[in-house]
Protein backbone atom coordinates (compact mmCIF):
# COMPACT_ATOMS: atom_id res chain seq x y z
CA UNK A 1 0.00 0.00 0.00
CA UNK A 2 2.94 2.16 0.95
CA UNK A 3 5.90 1.98 -1.28
CA UNK A 4 7.69 4.15 1.58
CA UNK A 5 7.17 1.50 4.09
CA UNK A 6 10.13 -0.44 5.80
CA UNK A 7 10.13 -3.57 4.57
CA UNK A 8 8.45 -6.37 7.16
CA UNK A 9 9.87 -9.61 7.92
CA UNK A 10 6.72 -12.08 7.83
CA UNK A 11 7.04 -15.70 9.38
CA UNK A 12 3.79 -16.35 7.61
CA UNK A 13 3.63 -19.88 6.92
CA UNK A 14 6.57 -20.15 9.77
CA UNK A 15 6.31 -23.27 12.02
CA UNK A 16 8.91 -21.32 14.34
CA UNK A 17 7.38 -22.02 17.34
CA UNK A 18 7.71 -25.52 16.56
CA UNK A 19 11.03 -25.70 15.46
CA UNK A 20 12.99 -22.69 16.95
CA UNK A 21 11.54 -23.17 20.25
CA UNK A 22 10.02 -26.51 20.81
CA UNK A 23 12.27 -28.45 18.98
CA UNK A 24 15.83 -26.53 18.89
CA UNK A 25 16.67 -27.06 22.03
CA UNK A 26 16.56 -23.67 23.47
CA UNK A 27 15.07 -24.20 26.83
CA UNK A 28 18.21 -22.39 28.17
CA UNK A 29 17.57 -18.75 26.28
CA UNK A 30 13.76 -19.47 27.01
CA UNK A 31 14.20 -20.06 30.57
CA UNK A 32 16.34 -17.28 31.16
CA UNK A 33 14.18 -14.63 29.07
CA UNK A 34 11.22 -15.54 31.29
CA UNK A 35 13.50 -14.45 34.37
CA UNK A 36 14.68 -11.10 32.94
CA UNK A 37 11.06 -10.53 32.20
CA UNK A 38 9.61 -11.43 35.76
CA UNK A 39 12.10 -8.97 37.08
CA UNK A 40 11.24 -6.28 34.66
CA UNK A 41 7.38 -6.52 34.45
CA UNK A 42 5.11 -4.69 36.60
CA UNK A 43 3.39 -6.58 38.80
CA UNK A 44 0.14 -5.85 37.91
CA UNK A 45 -1.47 -3.23 35.15
CA UNK A 46 -4.38 -3.14 32.82
CA UNK A 47 -3.76 -3.03 29.57
CA UNK A 48 -0.25 -4.70 27.47
CA UNK A 49 0.50 -4.60 24.36
CA UNK A 50 2.92 -7.51 23.31
CA UNK A 51 4.75 -6.39 19.41
CA UNK A 52 5.97 -9.47 18.14
CA UNK A 53 3.61 -11.84 20.05
CA UNK A 54 4.62 -14.92 17.74
CA UNK A 55 2.74 -17.87 18.78
CA UNK A 56 2.46 -16.17 22.24
CA UNK A 57 5.46 -18.19 23.78
CA UNK A 58 5.64 -15.36 26.60
CA UNK A 59 1.79 -14.22 26.75
CA UNK A 60 1.24 -16.36 29.82
CA UNK A 61 4.35 -14.03 31.78
CA UNK A 62 1.81 -11.36 31.36
CA UNK A 63 -0.43 -12.91 34.17
CA UNK A 64 -0.60 -9.52 36.25
CA UNK A 65 -2.23 -7.44 33.23
CA UNK A 66 -6.11 -7.82 32.98
CA UNK A 67 -5.61 -8.05 29.11
CA UNK A 68 -3.52 -8.53 26.76
CA UNK A 69 -2.94 -7.59 23.25
CA UNK A 70 -0.76 -9.76 21.05
CA UNK A 71 0.32 -8.06 18.03
CA UNK A 72 2.03 -10.31 15.12
CA UNK A 73 2.30 -9.36 11.14
CA UNK A 74 1.59 -13.17 10.87
CA UNK A 75 -1.79 -14.48 10.88
CA UNK A 76 -0.41 -18.03 11.30
CA UNK A 77 1.49 -17.62 14.27
CA UNK A 78 -1.60 -15.62 16.05
CA UNK A 79 -4.05 -18.48 14.65
CA UNK A 80 -1.58 -20.49 16.77
CA UNK A 81 -1.32 -18.16 19.80
CA UNK A 82 -5.53 -18.23 19.66
CA UNK A 83 -5.09 -22.31 20.03
CA UNK A 84 -2.10 -22.25 22.79
CA UNK A 85 -4.41 -19.32 24.88
CA UNK A 86 -8.46 -19.48 23.64
CA UNK A 87 -10.04 -16.83 23.14
CA UNK A 88 -12.14 -14.72 25.70
CA UNK A 89 -11.91 -11.17 27.23
CA UNK A 90 -8.00 -11.02 28.21
CA UNK A 91 -6.56 -12.06 24.88
CA UNK A 92 -7.18 -9.83 21.57
CA UNK A 93 -5.31 -10.80 18.43
CA UNK A 94 -4.61 -8.21 15.75
CA UNK A 95 -2.59 -9.28 12.58
CA UNK A 96 -0.40 -5.46 11.77
CA UNK A 97 3.07 -3.62 11.51
CA UNK A 98 4.69 -2.01 14.11
CA UNK A 99 5.55 0.60 11.52
CA UNK A 100 1.57 1.69 11.59
CA UNK A 101 0.53 0.39 15.03
CA UNK A 102 -3.18 0.29 14.23
CA UNK A 103 -3.77 1.54 18.06
CA UNK A 104 -5.56 5.47 19.09
CA UNK A 105 -2.68 7.49 21.09
CA UNK A 106 -2.37 6.88 24.61
CA UNK A 107 -3.83 3.09 25.03
CA UNK A 108 -1.42 0.91 26.68
CA UNK A 109 -0.07 1.25 30.41
CA UNK A 110 2.88 -1.19 29.18
CA UNK A 111 4.58 -2.84 26.29
CA UNK A 112 7.07 -5.71 24.93
CA UNK A 113 8.86 -6.07 22.47
CA UNK A 114 11.11 -9.27 22.46
CA UNK A 115 12.77 -10.92 20.15
CA UNK A 116 11.41 -8.36 17.38
CA UNK A 117 13.24 -5.32 17.33
CA UNK A 118 16.24 -7.40 15.36
CA UNK A 119 13.58 -7.47 12.40
CA UNK A 120 13.57 -3.34 12.11
CA UNK A 121 15.12 -2.20 9.14
CA UNK A 122 13.90 1.13 10.63
CA UNK A 123 13.86 0.64 14.32
CA UNK A 124 13.95 4.39 15.24
CA UNK A 125 10.61 4.79 13.68
CA UNK A 126 9.39 1.60 14.97
CA UNK A 127 10.18 2.96 18.35
CA UNK A 128 8.47 5.90 17.92
CA UNK A 129 4.98 4.11 16.95
CA UNK A 130 5.30 2.32 20.39
CA UNK A 131 5.53 5.54 22.16
CA UNK A 132 2.72 6.89 20.67
CA UNK A 133 0.18 4.51 21.91
CA UNK A 134 1.71 4.62 25.06
CA UNK A 135 0.31 6.45 28.17
CA UNK A 136 2.89 8.84 29.76
CA UNK A 137 4.28 7.13 32.77
CA UNK A 138 4.09 3.23 30.73
CA UNK A 139 6.57 0.49 31.19
CA UNK A 140 8.19 -0.37 28.02
CA UNK A 141 10.34 -3.76 28.18
CA UNK A 142 12.64 -4.11 24.85
CA UNK A 143 14.72 -7.25 24.03
CA UNK A 144 17.20 -6.27 21.18
CA UNK A 145 20.24 -8.31 19.30
CA UNK A 146 23.37 -6.87 20.97
CA UNK A 147 25.99 -6.63 18.03
CA UNK A 148 28.97 -5.96 21.03
CA UNK A 149 28.69 -9.45 22.22
CA UNK A 150 32.06 -11.33 23.26
CA UNK A 151 31.89 -13.32 20.44
CA UNK A 152 31.77 -11.15 17.64
CA UNK A 153 34.08 -9.49 19.77
CA UNK A 154 36.50 -12.06 19.30
CA UNK A 155 35.43 -12.62 16.04
CA UNK A 156 36.90 -9.07 15.23
CA UNK A 157 39.90 -9.39 16.89
CA UNK A 158 41.13 -12.10 15.28
CA UNK A 159 40.06 -10.70 11.80
CA UNK A 160 37.24 -13.72 11.09
CA UNK A 161 34.58 -10.89 10.65
CA UNK A 162 34.87 -7.82 8.86
CA UNK A 163 31.63 -5.46 10.52
CA UNK A 164 32.93 -3.71 13.81
CA UNK A 165 31.13 -4.83 16.79
CA UNK A 166 32.41 -1.19 18.25
CA UNK A 167 30.98 1.33 15.37
CA UNK A 168 27.48 2.36 16.35
CA UNK A 169 25.33 1.74 13.01
CA UNK A 170 23.45 -1.47 13.09
CA UNK A 171 24.43 -4.56 11.42
CA UNK A 172 22.01 -6.75 8.73
CA UNK A 173 23.73 -10.03 8.67
CA UNK A 174 20.91 -11.66 6.94
CA UNK A 175 18.14 -9.95 5.41
CA UNK A 176 16.12 -8.20 8.04
CA UNK A 177 18.29 -9.64 10.50
CA UNK A 178 20.02 -6.66 12.61
CA UNK A 179 22.26 -6.15 15.56
CA UNK A 180 22.50 -3.22 17.20
CA UNK A 181 25.05 -1.25 19.75
CA UNK A 182 23.76 -0.77 23.29
CA UNK A 183 24.62 2.75 23.00
CA UNK A 184 22.83 3.36 20.01
CA UNK A 185 19.51 1.92 21.15
CA UNK A 186 19.81 4.20 24.04
CA UNK A 187 19.79 7.27 21.94
CA UNK A 188 17.21 5.70 19.85
CA UNK A 189 14.95 5.38 23.39
CA UNK A 190 15.61 8.81 24.63
CA UNK A 191 15.03 10.26 20.83
CA UNK A 192 11.57 8.50 20.94
CA UNK A 193 10.55 9.66 24.55
CA UNK A 194 11.49 7.38 26.96
CA UNK A 195 13.78 7.00 30.13
CA UNK A 196 15.76 4.12 30.20
CA UNK A 197 15.72 2.75 33.85
CA UNK A 198 17.61 -1.03 33.87
CA UNK A 199 19.30 -2.85 31.46
CA UNK A 200 19.76 -7.15 31.90
CA UNK A 201 22.15 -8.68 29.95
CA UNK A 202 20.81 -12.39 29.11
CA UNK A 203 21.86 -15.66 27.38
CA UNK A 204 25.55 -14.92 28.93
CA UNK A 205 25.77 -18.73 28.06
CA UNK A 206 24.10 -19.47 24.55
CA UNK A 207 27.18 -21.51 23.45
CA UNK A 208 26.77 -24.76 22.00
CA UNK A 209 29.32 -27.01 23.92
CA UNK A 210 28.51 -25.64 26.90
CA UNK A 211 24.45 -26.31 26.70
CA UNK A 212 25.33 -30.10 25.67
CA UNK A 213 27.40 -30.35 28.58
CA UNK A 214 26.30 -28.79 31.31
CA UNK A 215 22.55 -29.15 32.83
CA UNK A 216 20.11 -26.52 31.63
CA UNK A 217 19.49 -25.40 35.45
CA UNK A 218 22.91 -24.83 36.51
CA UNK A 219 23.57 -22.74 33.30
CA UNK A 220 19.70 -20.89 33.97
CA UNK A 221 20.91 -20.15 37.84
CA UNK A 222 24.31 -18.65 36.44
CA UNK A 223 22.63 -16.28 33.68
CA UNK A 224 20.36 -15.35 36.18
CA UNK A 225 22.75 -13.86 38.54
CA UNK A 226 25.10 -12.49 35.41
CA UNK A 227 21.88 -10.57 34.32
CA UNK A 228 22.15 -8.11 37.12
CA UNK A 229 25.45 -6.86 35.72
CA UNK A 230 23.46 -5.73 33.05
CA UNK A 231 23.62 -1.68 34.09
CA UNK A 232 27.39 -2.14 34.05
CA UNK A 233 28.12 -3.56 30.50
CA UNK A 234 26.58 -5.26 27.76
CA UNK A 235 28.71 -7.99 26.23
CA UNK A 236 25.93 -10.89 25.59
CA UNK A 237 23.94 -11.63 22.63
CA UNK A 238 21.02 -10.10 24.27
CA UNK A 239 19.97 -7.39 26.29
CA UNK A 240 16.79 -6.97 27.96
CA UNK A 241 15.63 -2.65 28.80
CA UNK A 242 12.99 -1.56 30.90
CA UNK A 243 12.26 2.37 29.86
CA UNK A 244 9.42 4.74 30.96
CA UNK A 245 7.27 6.76 28.77
CA UNK A 246 8.05 10.14 29.58
CA UNK A 247 6.72 13.55 28.52
CA UNK A 248 2.82 14.95 28.02
CA UNK A 249 1.41 13.09 25.34
CA UNK A 250 -2.39 12.36 25.34
CA UNK A 251 -4.76 9.29 26.72
CA UNK A 252 -7.21 7.68 25.46
CA UNK A 253 -10.85 8.58 25.44
CA UNK A 254 -13.25 6.56 26.63
CA UNK A 255 -13.56 3.24 24.65
CA UNK A 256 -11.37 4.68 21.54
CA UNK A 257 -9.11 1.93 20.84
CA UNK A 258 -8.10 1.26 17.36
CA UNK A 259 -7.17 3.55 14.50
CA UNK A 260 -7.03 3.53 10.89
CA UNK A 261 -3.33 2.86 10.18
CA UNK A 262 -3.89 4.43 6.41
CA UNK A 263 -5.23 7.86 7.99
CA UNK A 264 -4.66 7.73 11.62
CA UNK A 265 -8.32 8.06 11.67
CA UNK A 266 -9.42 7.26 14.91
CA UNK A 267 -11.21 5.22 16.68
CA UNK A 268 -12.96 2.95 14.42
CA UNK A 269 -15.97 0.82 15.77
CA UNK A 270 -16.72 -2.64 14.43
CA UNK A 271 -19.68 -3.20 12.25
CA UNK A 272 -20.08 -7.07 11.74
CA UNK A 273 -16.90 -8.29 10.75
CA UNK A 274 -15.11 -5.16 9.36
CA UNK A 275 -13.68 -1.70 11.05
CA UNK A 276 -14.54 0.85 8.31
CA UNK A 277 -12.81 4.12 8.26
CA UNK A 278 -15.25 6.76 7.64
CA UNK A 279 -12.23 9.11 6.64
CA UNK A 280 -10.57 7.24 4.05
CA UNK A 281 -13.24 4.77 3.01
CA UNK A 282 -10.79 1.28 3.96
CA UNK A 283 -12.53 -1.29 5.75
CA UNK A 284 -9.99 -3.64 8.01
CA UNK A 285 -11.30 -7.40 8.75
CA UNK A 286 -12.23 -9.09 11.58
CA UNK A 287 -11.98 -13.08 10.53
CA UNK A 288 -11.78 -16.02 12.74
CA UNK A 289 -10.97 -13.86 15.86
CA UNK A 290 -8.52 -11.72 14.66
CA UNK A 291 -8.46 -8.27 13.49
CA UNK A 292 -6.60 -7.75 10.24
CA UNK A 293 -5.19 -4.50 9.19
CA UNK A 294 -2.38 -5.22 7.29
CA UNK A 295 -4.15 -4.36 3.90
CA UNK A 296 -7.75 -3.54 3.68
CA UNK A 297 -10.49 -5.61 2.72
CA UNK A 298 -11.41 -5.91 -1.13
Amino acid sequence: MDSQRPPVCDYEGSAYQTTFWEQGGRSYEDRVEAIALKRLLPATGKLLLEIGAGAGRNTPRYQGFERVVLLDYSRTQLYQARQRLGDGQRYLYVAGDVYRLPFVPGLFDATTMIRTLHHMADAPLALRQVRRVLQPGATFILEYANKQNLKAILRYLLRRQAWSPFSPEPVEFARLNFDFHPKTVRSWLEASGFALQRQLTVSHYRIGLLKRLVPTSILVFLDSLAQLSGDWWQVTPSVFARSRAVGETPLAEGDAFFQCPACAYGPLHQEGERLPCPDCGRQWPFHDGIFDFREPAA
